[in-house]
Formats: structure tokens, sequence, C-alpha cells
């Protein structure tokens, strides 16, 4: 290797050592984090082109001389942190070791430190360096004033601490390695000695184990020179070498162990990188679980389900990773209660019925081939509502144990809620397995939360539940136990063994004693297991001696002071050797002992224990102590108390003030609850804010630089307080150590760096700092050479930060650069690009604000943004690129919103529900920060901020914003435009002069008699309203002539007036005062309004008077019925029975003997009269009359002219309604279109249109009435018949019209049926017939000539044919047959005999049909001839 290669290598070997060990930051922080340091090593390793080879270390002891580092390191050497040495003046692990050390002993920590920190390493390597004389001097310089200082300290100490009993600390029991299962706990134990008290630091593969970070994980305990470190649900990533370091003032000691994490798949290979290479498939295998569950909250009863959805890329056929769930560490299976699915990307857990038991932390574990992956959160479950008000709710995990043959006992947890009362105890149930019986176990309520049951029968399986007990009642019971089986324990062994292999040896038979009818010798090892008030358990071993039969036991027992023993179990001996003993006397002391027996007798007893006394050994637990919340999340508060237990309380509410206390328990109960909490407001906790960005060059000079950096983007909570700088110096790609820049923060961010060399490269970090304490530092910048800027164009603008991020747009502002150029900035342009775009300009022409909003943006992309400066010049170079930022509207965003208060006060409000302890509302205009107070003020209370304008006016106009600090990102913005303040001062001014709204404004009404109501209906008002009646600008009061009133239930204003009369023309008022609000409606009443409104009043008026006696209600009207009848009829109102009704027609009274007297009907108080289908005879002027002593009243139709017409009108609008759809009906001559109506006049007229024109008549088509049918004929229809039909009838006013499209398959079907009719009536004209001349019945003497002549009708001429006897007459001598003329058929039948009696028939026949006309001949013998035969 050349010199220069060992060189490049010794400086990457001094950038490991110095890359994070600036001198301020060594004071705060103790290590970087192992992704930090790998991204560099990184980054170094592609710089530089430097390796690391893995090389096999073992620890040895080191020389002095050799030069430590200080990389911490794992098993593999994979560098994991940085550890920084103890001994540095602001370390903070060392001020916590020297705070508990005598003050007099303080100045010897500094050696024993150094000595230890020297002794460690392995492995080192020599380099020889070049010094100038100069440095080589200051070097001797510092070493001569450390060694005489480190002089001082030791003489000093000598004086100080003369005490010779001190000694370094010794490990009297080292830790011991141990390997565990995955997800379980393990603790590491050791006990140290030495004085003073040595401080003891756990590490882990030499990395400071922080426990107070992360409580979650560990846990560390210290108590009289005992030290454990307890590792919580373990995984693999904590397989290491754990170490425990012991320091005082004598020195140190150290002692480590290892500890394995092995996984529960067996042949599975343990990695500690979550994603490894997988030889098998020959692919890494990366998990993402996206689609995360919650923190769930459920209630007993309901079912509730958690899943994940989980992405393994790259997919790989035929391989499914293996999902396992757990809840508190412990793997579930499918249950009843629990089921689970896994659907190749989903995986979820469903718990049916939800039991308190179901309460826990919930991990999703996804297992590949290359590693695993998880999630977890917790689920609370909710107490079901109890039936009884005050009962406790059901006790929990019910659990059993020991079980033998006829014993079981039984644990569980108590209630989560006791109830309005103590819980006084618990009552046990059981169910043997295949039954649906519950049984109660025990008749007292036991206290503890463990009962051992007996009496079970060995072989039956049963399960258990339990009830807790107080004043108010018994609870719901338990979720049942897993079933459990009465057996022996090692029957039960044997069956979860399995078959054993055959067996395939020799058996070998030998004399021995038998053993039947052996007596069992005694018991062994009897003790008394669990003692307390309700019952006492015994426990023994079986005895050696008992031959090849089963073994049963008798327990006796014995009051000590007495020696009377008394056997309890007399009638059943027990098969277990466990036994529970009730009933027995509080307070007093027993001794007990045990027989064995079988059927060959009773054994001697075994040996008796000492006395046992019975009461409750168990106490109820101490208090808890002190709880101390702590902010944890904006909904959730993590709750700490004794010994550094935690548990985390979700589902609170935030900027909630919630107080805290506890309870503890064990099997005998609850304890009491501590004391309560402190207040503690539910908030996200602070934390270190994240590192800047964006560290950029504003300026520069020969001996200067000006930096420019982004604050950072998470502020952790709370305000950032300042920044820190370093720097280093880079020469020839050789970087030198860091160095701080400045000792006190920088508030903001840019800073000068001054006193630097002209033409040196140098690197600058930035870190930021809060009340939590300093962030990691940004990322170096590239090297910058420190010499004057020469070019003209300016430098890039800095501070870039985007506030107001929506779905579509964002704005973004910035600081100018510090640089100019040759001239003055006169504007800026803003670049931006999505993640992997190019850059594109927003603007057009250049903004010379130093904001701008970026408009046009797509919802859910990431953008980044910068900006360019630009002066007459030219347009500089680009500011440092914002991180990407996603363009969405976050849930909860809120706007300003403008408002006006009822005082006419124009302000703006921004609310914020996100708000932290430290934040606050920044307002600023045009994104500047106010100049001008007198123009706004501010006021703040909780979340909500309110810029309240002063003077509105012009100078108000421009763009507000509000930024909430502490936040991320909470900002909103209104623009105030001219005619936006107008809008708003118009509704300031009604604010202030408000005026009363009226739903309705004043309007007028008649009432009875005449009477003027005056009224107005008000919409907004107070009880405070008054009421000023105002007419013709003089206030009028209330009295005879006015009655006033005004409803504040309703609103409504009322004024009555009992007659108008001509004094009262004129204008009407109603004023009302509202304390500052004032309302005015007005009604104007002159002239002809006036008048005829006077005209009205009268009238009513009359009406009233008309209506005190008989009178009309309704007068005499007509009405049609559906069925065309005709009434008229009239309401009367206020009659009597002797009050004359009298009706009349064209002046003649209609007397009772007339016609139309029939027509006369009452029903209640109408009286009707029928005129039924009118006619003109009906029309007339028709009366009616009511007349006694108390008035009368008449009432007039006419039904002559234009009333007659308006009743026929109405018939016609009635009959034109009643018009059923046209339908089609066809027939031999052709097609029919018909509709019925419920009746026909002939006063109706009708009308029938074919395609939209009317029909004429004619002989091939023709319409008309038949009865209530309406038709038109088409005789012989052709295709130009086709078309749409309608029948227009005429309904007093227009028309009601029915149309019918005859076309298409309705056409098809008519026209096909005309002519099958056709065709059907043809065939029957010109069907073969017979028409007449032969008889029925022919009676002929024998001997005679028979002839019958048959009329014959048929076209064509049918053929014709005799039959006798169905038989066919063919002509010969003695029948004639003939057809003459195509129209008569004869026959003659010659001498005819007997034998020519028979049924005859003439057949007929052509192309249209066949008939025979039958007919029957009788031949008769006259009687001389028939005795001259005989």
């Amino acid at each position: 290797m050349s010199e220069s290669l060992k060189l490049q290598k010794e400086q990457q070997q001094r950038d490991l050592e110095t890359r994070y060990e600036s001198s301020y930051h060594q004071g705060s922080l103790s290590s970087v984090s192992r992704q930090s340091y790998a991204a560099y090593v990184g980054s170094s390793s592609s710089s530089y082109g430097y390796k690391t080879s893995k090389k096999e270390k073992k620890l040895s002891t080191l020389s002095k001389k050799e030069k430590r580092s200080y990389l911490a390191v794992d098993k593999e050497d994979e560098i994991i942190g940085y550890v920084v040495p103890v001994f540095r003046s602001s370390h903070l692990a060392t001020r916590d070791l020297m705070e508990t050390q005598e003050e007099v002993k303080e100045e010897g920590v500094g050696y024993v430190v150094m000595r230890n920190l020297f002794s460690r390493e392995t492995d080192f390597k020599m380099r020889s360096v070049k010094k100038t004389r100069e440095t080589s001097l200051r070097e001797s310089a510092e070493r001569l004033s450390l060694s005489r200082k480190m002089h001082e300290k030791e003489e000093f100490q000598k004086k100080m601490n003369p005490d010779s009993l001190t000694h370094p600390p010794e490990f009297i029991v080292k830790p011991r390695g141990q390997t565990v299962w995955e997800g379980k706990s393990v603790t590491l134990h050791c006990t140290v000695a030495g004085w003073p008290k040595p401080r003891v630091a756990w590490y882990k593969n030499n990395v400071l184990i922080d426990a107070k970070s992360h409580p979650e994980k560990y846990f560390t305990e210290s108590q009289y020179n005992m030290h454990s470190l307890e590792i919580k649900n373990c995984n693999f990533s904590d397989t290491a070498e754990y170490r425990i370091s012991a320091l005082n003032v004598k020195g140190e000691s150290s002692a480590s162990a290892p500890v394995i994490i092995k996984r529960f798949k067996e042949g599975e290979k343990v990695t500690e990188r979550p994603h490894g290479f997988s030889p098998e498939y020959g692919v890494t295998f990366n998990t993402t679980i996206i689609d995360q569950f919650d923190v769930s909250f459920g209630r007993e009863g309901e079912t509730m389900s958690l899943g994940c959805t989980v992405i393994v890329y790259p997919t790989v056929k035929r391989y499914q990773p293996e999902v396992v769930w757990y809840r508190n560490g412990v793997a579930l299976s499918p249950s009843k209660w629990v089921h689970m699915h896994w659907s190749g990307e989903r995986a979820t857990l469903t718990l049916v019925h939800l039991n308190k038991e179901d309460e826990g932390l919930y991990t999703l574990r996804v297992n590949t081939k290359s590693g695993f992956d998880t999630h977890s959160a917790y689920v609370f479950v909710r107490d079901a509502d109890v039936e009884e008000e005050g009962v406790p709710v059901a006790p929990l995990d019910v659990r059993c144990h020991d079980a033998n043959k006829d014993y079981v006992v039984v644990t569980w947890k108590q209630p989560a809620v006791e109830g309005t009362s103590s819980i006084i105890g618990y009552l046990i149930d059981r169910l043997e397995v295949g039954t649906h019986h519950w049984t109660q176990c025990n008749d007292t309520p036991v206290k503890y939360a463990r009962f051992p049951v007996t009496g079970l029968i060995e072989g039956r399986s049963y399960t258990f539940r339990v009830r807790a007990l107080n004043n108010s009642g018994v609870s719901h019971p338990s979720r049942a136990s897993d079933p459990v089986v009465a057996m022996d324990p090692s029957d039960r062994a044997r069956l979860r063994a399995g078959p054993s292999a055959p067996w395939t040896g020799m058996i070998k038979f030998t004399e021995e004693d038998p053993t039947v009818g052996v007596i069992p010798g005694p018991t062994t090892d009897l003790a008394v297991t669990e003692a307390t008030k309700s019952y006492v358990v015994l426990s023994w071993k079986p005895p050696i001696q008992r031959g090849h039969e089963g073994v049963m036991y008798y327990v006796e027992k014995c009051l000590v002071g007495t020696d009377t023993w008394q056997r309890v179990n007399t009638g059943m001996p027990v098969k277990s050797p466990r036994f529970a003993l009730f009933d027995l006397a509080e307070g007093k002391s027993y001794s007990f002992r045990v027989r064995s027996c079988n059927s060959a007798g009773v054994g001697e007893p075994s040996e008796e224990t000492g006395a046992t006394t019975v009461g409750d050994r168990l106490d109820l637990p101490s208090v808890p102590g002190p709880v101390i919340p702590i902010r944890n999340t904006d909904t959730s508060v993590v709750v700490c108390w004794v010994k550094g237990t935690r548990f985390v309380c979700h589902g609170l509410n935030t900027m909630d003030k919630c107080v805290f206390r506890v309870k503890a328990v064990n099997a005998a109960g609850y304890s009491g609850s501590s004391a309560e909490s402190e207040v503690c407001i539910v908030q996200a906790s602070i934390a270190v804010p994240s590192p800047p960005t964006g560290v950029t060059l504003q300026e520069r000079v020969r001996d200067y630089m000006v930096l420019g950096w982004q604050a950072p983007a998470k502020t952790g909570g709370a305000d950032i307080r300042g920044y820190y700088l370093d720097y280093r110096t880079v020469k020839d790609g050789v970087t030198s150590k860091w160095h701080e820049i400045n000792l006190h923060a920088v508030t903001g961010t840019s800073y000068k760096v001054t006193d630097l060399k002209e033409n040196i490269f140098y690197q600058f970090q930035v870190r930021a700092v809060n009340q939590a304490g300093i962030s990691e530092s940004s990322i170096p910048t590239v090297p910058l050479e420190c010499k004057e800027w020469t070019v003209a164009v300016p430098g890039p603008p800095h501070g870039l930060r985007v506030q107001e991020v929506r779905k579509n747009s964002m704005v973004i502002l910035w600081d100018p650069p510090t640089f100019n150029g040759r001239s003055p900035v006169t504007g800026y342009y803003v670049d931006y690009k999505e993640e992997n775009g190019r850059w594109r300009c927003v603007q057009e022409r250049s903004t010379k604000n130093t904001y701008l909003k970026v408009t046009g943006l797509q919802e859910g992309v990431s953008y980044r943004l910068r900006v360019h400066a630009k002066n007459l010049a030219g347009v500089g170079g680009p500011s440092k690129a914002t991180d990407a930022i996603l363009a969405e509207t976050r849930p909860g965003t809120n706007e300003i919103v403008v408002d006006v208060d009822d005082d006419g006060v124009i302000s703006l409000i921004f609310e914020c529900s996100d708000l932290k302890e430290n934040s606050q509302f920044v307002w600023s205009k045009n994104y500047e920060a106010f100049t001008d107070t007198s123009r706004l003020t501010i006021q703040t209370a909780g979340g909500r901020s309110r810029a309240i304008f002063n003077d509105p006016s012009l100078e108000d106009l421009g763009t507000y914003s509000c930024f909430v600090t502490n936040t991320d990102g909470v900002s909103a913005s209104y623009t105030l435009t001219e005619e936006g303040l107008k809008r708003l001062l118009d509704i300031s001014h009604d604010h202030q002069f408000p005026i009363i709204p009226f739903k309705s404004e004043m309007a007028i009404e008649l009432q009875e008699k005449g009477r003027v109501r005056f009224w107005a209906e008000v919409g907004k008002f107070t009880s405070n309203c008054q009421v000023e009646y105002v007419f013709n600008d003089n206030i009028i009061h209330e009295g005879k002539k006015y009655t006033m009133s005004f409803n504040k239930t309703t609103g409504i204003i009322e004024m009555f007036m009992d007659l108008l009369e001509v004094t009262d023309e004129g204008t009407f008022t109603f004023n009302l005062v509202d304390g500052k609000a004032t309302g005015r409606t007005s009604l104007v009443l002159i002239g002809e309004e006036f008048a005829e409104l006077q005209k009205k009043s009268e009238f009513e008026r009359a009406e009233w008077v008309r209506r005190q006696g008989p009178h009309f209600v309704e007068y005499l009207s007509f009405e049609v019925t559906p069925e065309c009848d005709v009434h008229l009829k009239c309401k009367v109102g206020n009659i009597k029975p002797a009050t004359e009704i009298a009706w009349f027609k064209d002046g003649i009274e209609i007397e009772e003997d007339d016609e139309d007297a029939k027509k006369i009907g009452k029903s209640d108080e109408v009286l009707i009269f029928d005129i039924g289908k009118i006619s003109k005879k009906d029309a007339g002027v028709y009366e009616v009359k009511l007349k006694d002593e108390r008035g009368k009243d008449k009432t007039l139709l006419n039904l002559t002219d234009a009333g007659y017409q308006a009743v026929l009108n109405e018939v016609f609008r009635v009959i034109a309604n009643s018009s059923t759809e046209l339908k089609v009906m066809s027939t031999e001559h052709g097609i029919i279109l018909y509709s019925f109506v419920v009746h026909y006049i002939e006063d109706l007229r009708v009308g029938w249109l074919h395609k939209e024109s009317k029909i004429s008549h004619s002989d091939r088509v023709q319409c008309g009435v038949t009865g209530e049918q309406l038709w038109l004929k088409i005789n012989e229809p052709t295709e130009k018949d086709k078309g749409k039909y309608a029948i227009d009838v005429f309904d007093g006013k227009g028309s009601v019209k029915r149309v019918l499209d005859l076309s298409g398959q309705v056409w098809e079907e008519a026209f096909e049926e005309f002519k099958r009719l056709k065709a059907a009536a043809i065939a029957e004209r010109n069907r073969a017939r017979v028409v007449g001349g032969l008889p029925d019945v022919v009676a002929i003497q024998e001997g005679k000539s028979l002839n019958l002549t048959g009329n014959v009708w048929g076209d064509p001429v049918p053929e014709v044919g005799w039959v006798k006897n169905d038989k066919p007459l063919l002509a010969d001598d003695h029948y004639t047959l003939k057809f003459e003329h195509g129209k008569f058929a004869s026959i003659t039948i010659a001498a005819v005999t007997t034998i020519d009696s028979g049924k005859y028939a003439l057949l007929v026949k052509n192309k249209y049909g066949t008939e025979a006309a039958e007919f029957t001949v009788s031949v008769y013998i006259p009687e001389d001839e028939a005795v001259k035969k005989e």
C-alpha cells in the first residue's frame, strides 16, 4: 500500500471518530442514532471508496499507550453508535455518577474513568505525523499544564479523603447468561460491593441503556447493592451481550452476560435485520403493514374486528407469510371467541362477544423468510351494563389448576368494578361437559380469588364460572373456563405424550410375592398448602407400598389440645392426593393426618401436620404510592406509580384536565385507592425538534460567510429557542474536527460566520434547540470556499417556509437574499416541481412580495418549491428547495372567519383544535408583522384568536394571515378587498343601528259583523319590545273605538275597529322599540281602496244580521253526479221545524201535488232538487225561500240561457271524462273503433280524427252512437286506413281526446280478424245445404211408389248423394236418383216394401261445407193384406 493510501485511510478513521464530536454536542448527547451513523458510513464509503471488512475480535487488556476508538459495535463488528467518553466535562451520565459522591471525592473521578476508557480496545494503528515546531511547543505546554493540574488534584484528594476503608467495586454475584423465547421477558441480576457505594450503568453491546427514555422496554432496579435489568417482551434485536459497569472513586469493574432470544418456530434462522435475504427463494421479502388498526374501544357483548393490510414484496407464487396474532405477548389460537382470517392481502382478527378478558395489547406479526414486521395497539373493553344498579361486574380470567381425579383448584381475577359496595365474596359454578345445568359449588361465598372444588367424578370433563356478590346483588357470571378432565396427573401426562413406539423386547416372568390383598402403607410429605378462614387444603404423596390396585384416602383432623381424631370424609374416601376441608372453626388450631385404603383394608396414619390456625394468611395489598401522570399524545396520558409501573390511558379528549388514582389487587381483594394525582392536561408531550434543513450560502466575502437554513419541520411541541452552528475545514478531501461557531443560541435562521480565512474550504452544520433539548445536526454543507462574490446577479433567497397547505394550493414565504449583486433586487420568481418531475415556474411575471400563493396543485401530490431573486443584471441562482410537501387539506383544518358582532364590531376569527401548551397565534398583514398596532386589536382565549378592526377603512385592505406555533403548520389567511370591506361596513351599520324584522308587514282583514282587524307579525324581538299605535301621525290608545294587543309569545300585533267610518280614511302605523332596535310598518287606506273596504265591511255587517234568522249558508247551486244526474242544492242554517221552506220554478211555487214535488228532498241542512237527466224542459228559474218569525231569506238560480248552458257544459265534462279508451272490434264488414260513456245526449259534440284530420261521413266510413257506445265503422279496410285515430268529445270548455294507433300489431290483428270473419261469412253464404222439400217422417203403404224432392243450394253447385241407414244408395231399378238444374235432388222408390223402411239422408257437399238432411221412411201393410198373409 502506498503512503498516500495509508494517509487517506487514517484520515477516514479520524473522520469516523470526530463525525459528531463538537464539544457542545458532546456536552448534550451521549450517542447518535444508528441510522444517521449508518447513512454517514454509506456516504463516506461511496465518496472515498472505503470498505470495511468483518474481522473476529476478542477482548483483551490494552496498554495505556494504545489509542482507543469511540465507536460502539455489536457482536458482528457492525457500527451501531458513537460512545461519548464519560470524562467529557458536560456529559450527563458523568454528572449523574458524581452527584451521590461526597464532594471531597469528586476530583478523583476523572482519573478512574480515564483509566477504564483506555483499557478496552483490542487493536490500534500506528501513524507518524510531521508537526511544526510551533505545534510541538504548544502541545508540550498543554501536557505540562495538564500534568500539574492532575498532581494538584491528587494532593487535594489525599488531604480530603484519608479514609482507608474505601475500595473499588467488586461483583459478589455476576449476571448469568439466559436464553428465552421470543415475546417473553428476561431479568438479569447481580450483586456489587464497594465503598463509596458504586453507581452502576447497563450497556447493550457497549451502548448505554437509557431505561428512563424507554420504560416500555427496560426496567432497572437497585436496592441494597443488588441490581437488576428487566428486558420486556423480547424480540430478535434483543439478542446481545449485556454488561453492567460499576464505578466509584476507587475504580471501576464490569461484568457481562449474553442474552439469546429464540424463535417459536424451529428451524427458522434468527436475524437482527428486519428484512434479510432469503436464499431459499433468492429474494429479500419486504413487508409493509398499512391500514393499521388503532387503539380501539368496545363494550362487553359486542363484536370487534381488528385488521391490517399487509404488502409483501416481491410476490412469489405459492408462498404466503405466516400471520400470528398476540395478546399481551401471548400467541392467540382460533377459538369460539377468537376468529382469524388471512385473505392473502388483509389480516383480520374478530373478537366475538367481547369480554373484559379480551382487553390488552394486540400485536399483529407477519413472519417471512426474510424477517418480520409487527404492529400493535391497545384494545379497551368497557363493562356491560348491569341489570341491577350497584352490583359488581363479572369476574375475569377463570382458570383451572392442579386438576386430579376428584379435585381441581379454580382461580380468577377480581372484577374491574366492585359496584356501590365492596365485594362480599364469590360463588363458583360448575358444568359437566355435555350437559346444560350449572351446579353451584359453594354455599358460602369465598373471599379469596381461589377455591378448591372437590367431589368431581373421575374421567369426566368440567367447566367453571364465577359470580361476584356484594350488598346490592350478584353479578353476571364470568366467561366459562376451558374444559378440564378429572383424572390422575400421571395419566394426563401420558395422554399428552401421545402413543409410544412399539415395544419389541422380551417379557420375562419371574416369581414374586403376590401383591393382591396388600394393605397400603402410610402417605408421605403431608403438608398444609393453603389455609384461609373458609377452607384448608392438604396435599401428600401416595404410599410406596400399595399393591397393584388403586389407593384411596381418608383424612382425619384433631383439635389442638385434645387427643380425639375425627375422620372428615367418612362416607366417601378421596382418590386424589389433595383434599380441601371446610366448616372449620375460625381461630382454632388443628392437626391433620391421612390414611390410605384399598380393598385389603385401611393403612396406618401418616405423620400428622403441625398445628394450623384457621384464618386468612393473605392480607389486602397496600395502597399504591404516588401517582404521576405524564403527557403522552393528544388523546392519551401515561400514568406511573411505584417501581416504574406505568399504564397508557387512551381515549381522552384533547385539553381535558384529568386526575388519576390507582388501586392494587391480589387474591385477597382490592386495596384502597391511592391519593389523586396532580391535574394533567391531555395534550402531546414535547420532544427534541427535528434537524434544520437546507443550509445554504447566502453571501461570502474574504473573511466571512453568511449562512441561511430552514427551520425544523417538527418543533417537538415547543418553541425553537435558537440554533447552534459548527464548522470544519476541508483540504484535499480531508476534513478536520467540528468546532462550535456560537456559544449562545442564534434566534434567526441566518448567521454571519466571521474570522474565516480567505480561500479556505469550510463545511457547516446546524442544530436546533427547544425546551426538550438539542436536535441532531443538519446534513453538512458541501465544502464552501471563503472568497468574495463578484457576480452581478443577486444571491439566493433564504428562509423558505410554507403555510396554508391545502388540497390545491399553498403559500410560500421567503427572506430576501443577503447578497443583492450590483443592483438592488427588483423581484422574485417561484419554481415548483412534483416529487420526480421537472422544475416549472409558477408565475409569468416576477413578484416584488416575499410571499406567493401557489394554486392549481393536484390533491395528493407532493411538491418542492424554490425561489430566484432578480435585479437589473439578471436572475440569480435558486434557493435551497423545500422538502416535499403533500398537497392535502388535513382533517380539522379551519379557515379564518369574518365576524360582525351585535355591536357592529368587525373581526377575523381563527380557531385551532391542535393547540399545544406553548402554542401562540401569530397574526400578520401581507405576511409581515404588524407595524401599526392601532389598526388591530388581538384577543386570544384557548384555541380561538380574534383580530378586531379598531376603525375599518381602506387602509385595512390586504391579506391577513394567522400562524399557530408549535403545531404541524396550522395556518390560514383571508384577503380583505374593497368590495368585501363595503359589505362588512353595511352589516356593521345594521348591527349598530338594528331594525326589528317583520315576518309579516301590516295587513288588514274583515271579520264577522264587518269588524276590521289590523295585524302584523314580528320576526325577532325581546320581552322589552314596546308597540306604539299611530293614525295619521297621531298616537291612538285603546278605547271604545280601538282594541289593541301584542302577543309576545307569537309576535303578533293586533288592532281592531268595530266599524269603518268616513273619518277613518288615512295611514295606520305600528312603531316598535326594542332597546336600540326600532321597527315600523304602515298601511295606507285612502281613495277607492278605502271605499271598497268600507263597502265590504258594511256588507259583512249586513250578512251578520241576515244570519241571525233562517238563512242560506250556501246559496242555491247545481252539481252533476258521475251518472250525469243534475241536482240543485243549497245549505241552510239556523232553521226551526216551524220554518217555512218553499221551492219555485219560473215564479210558480211547486205544490205537494205537482209532479216536480217528488224531486224535492232534504238531507241534514241541505235542500236538494233532483232534476235527473237534464233536458230542455228542465230549463227555468229556480228559487227557494225561507221564512219564520225571526226573518226570511231566499236564493235563486237561473237555469235559462247561460245558466242552462253552464249545466250542460258540466254534464258534457262528466260525459267526456267518463269516456273509455278506444278499443278495436272486427266484423265481416270491416273494423269498428268504439268508446263507452256513462250517458249520451244529443247536444254532445263528438268528432273523429284520422291522422289529425277530421273524418267525413261516407258509405265506407261511418260514425254513430248506439246507447252509450260511440263508434266508428270502417268498411272494407285497406292499408290506407292504418294510422292514429282519435275521438274528440266536447267537455264544455275544450275537449277530451282518446287516441288509438291502428297500426303495427294492432292493425295486423284487427285486419286478420276482419278477413277471417269475412271469409267465414262468405263460406256461410255459399255453403252447400238443403233448404227444404224433405219431410222428417214419411209413412207409405207397401207396394206404392215413393217420390221425394229436396231443394239444394250451394255455390259452387254441390255434389249430391243419398244414404240409407248410413250406407250410400246407388241408382238401380228400385231406386231412381236425380239431380236437376243444380237445385232439385229427387229420389224415387218403386213399389216400396217393408225392407225400404229406415233412416234416409240427403247429403250435399261443396268446398265451403257439407250438410245432411235426414228423414225417416216407414212402410206399413194394410190390415186386410196382413190377414191374408197370415
